[in-house]
């Protein structure tokens, strides 16, 4: 798959695994998502090394047609398992998260040497567009726990996950990436210590 896609052009593959927060849900145990972790090294462990530098896991709880199926599942239960994937770049929602400073906590305690972790900072579910100025202030909040070389920005979710998922408007989901690239640039300014 990478090799393939490498050959097309595609810098990153990200892998969309939705279904863990999902499993916690389902199994709070751990068993289903510990199989879920398992299966995914399984293929993962199929490409080299520097490959799986360039694969990425997202993971939210969900955002087809603006609901979410598992956005009472802490991220607790989820993240130190979900940084056991051999993978080296981990997309998670966090925007839409009522306690983004106790899930930053969890990222900074779980992630690994060598991975990087694109945080969400716009909510493709919210209606509401984010300001620059809120994006550059959750960019410099995961700074906190984030190593800067460690850290990049995300949406929380697609913002059409299916093709007949028509909730947010175009016009709405390019002024959210605007606000995310505008608000990321601002950040990137004030850690490099220019402002």
């Amino acid at each position: 798959m990478t090799c393939r896609l490498s050959e097309e052009g595609a810098k990153k593959v990200q892998i969309d695994f939705t279904e863990a927060r999902l499993a916690v849900k389902i199994d709070p145990a751990g068993h289903l998502l510990n199989s879920f972790i398992d299966l995914n090294n399984l293929v993962l462990a199929r490409f080299s090394a520097d490959e799986r530098l360039r694969i990425g896991i997202h993971t939210c709880p969900g955002g087809d047609r603006d609901s979410t199926h598992s956005a009472d599942v802490d991220y607790a239960d989820l993240l130190p398992a979900l940084f056991q994937l051999d993978a080296g770049n981990f997309y998670v929602a966090l925007a839409g998260e009522k306690h983004r400073a106790h899930v930053l906590e969890i990222i900074r305690n779980s992630m690994r040497p060598g991975q990087r972790v694109f945080v969400g900072v716009v909510a493709p579910i919210d209606p509401r567009i984010e300001t620059p100025e809120e994006v550059r202030d959750r960019v410099l909040e995961a700074a906190r726990c984030i190593p800067a070389e460690q850290l990049g920005t995300t949406d929380d979710c697609g913002f059409s996950p299916f093709s007949d998922d028509t909730s947010t408007s175009r016009d709405t989901a390019f002024a959210k990436i605007r606000a995310r690239v505008q608000g990321t640039a601002r950040a990137e300014k004030v850690l490099a210590g220019l402002q």
